[in-house]
């Protein structure tokens, strides 16, 4: 299944269907069999559910975990994204999955044999990474909507995620599309948030732009229906952003 991405040092697209990084300008595909992974016979029926929603081969051949990678998984939720991160990295590797409070589906999922190499962070999403080591990559899928309307200073966030990887890292994002005009208002109202106010406020952090992922587009979504009731599929956006070296 191929992955449509811009490897942006070079201004071209790469159609791949293995994953995909940058070194030294070039694009390099890395071996790592994803659809193994979704294929796992001791995956739940929901999680299955969930990979059908967010086109989960694509999702992970796009974001490129690899094996040994230590990685930080913002607003985890029950721990969906944290699990797939987990078994992507395998066991040399190593996943935080960061809620703002203790959440017990994602605790029952913690006892899996799947999350043996994953742990759970409980802590503010402006105090994201706490006491954890240089990071490969960071995760944050469909939840940075969330902060828009929480109690969170997202530039401090931001600059925070960005200290957090090791240079040359990763942090990967998707979310549920509004229109530019909404920005970072309708959060609450329609759990969307503005493509290019998101990317304004990482790239203010210190990020810049590597990849961009199309295959969860839809440009018929006018973006103005609440994501969970929206009569027809949602249009969302998959980024992923740079530490530079």
């Amino acid at each position: 299944m191929a992955v449509m991405r811009r490897c942006r040092a070079l201004g071209l697209w790469s159609v791949v269907a293995l994953a995909v990084v940058q070194l030294g300008g070039v694009c390099v595909v890395g071996a790592q069999d994803y659809a193994a992974i979704l294929a796992a016979g001791d995956r739940s029926d929901a999680d299955r559910q969930t990979d059908m929603r967010r086109d989960a081969l694509k999702l992970l051949t796009f974001i490129g975990p690899k094996t040994g990678w230590q990685v930080l998984d913002m607003g985890a939720g029950a721990g969906y994204s944290t699990e797939l991160m987990a078994r992507a990295v395998g066991p040399s590797g190593k996943v935080w999955g960061q809620n703002d409070k203790a959440s017990e589906r994602f605790e029952t999922r913690l006892k899996t044999p799947a999350m043996s190499n994953a742990a759970a962070l409980v802590s503010s999403y402006d105090d994201p990474a706490p006491g954890l080591p240089p990071l490969d990559l960071i995760t944050f899928l469909f939840a940075y909507h969330d902060t828009t309307f929480m109690e969170v200073d997202r530039a401090r966030m931001n600059k925070a995620l960005f200290a957090a990887l090791k240079p040359g890292g990763i942090l990967a994002v998707a979310d549920h599309s509004a229109r530019p005009e909404d920005g970072a208002n309708v959060g609450k109202l329609y759990h969307r948030i503005a493509e290019s106010t998101l990317r304004s406020e990482l790239e203010a952090a210190g990020f810049k732009l590597l990849a961009e992922g199309d295959f969860l587009r839809n440009p018929d979504d006018p973006r103005t229906a609440i994501v969970f009731r929206s009569p027809i599929r949602v249009d969302e956006f998959v980024l992923t952003f740079q530490r530079p070296r």
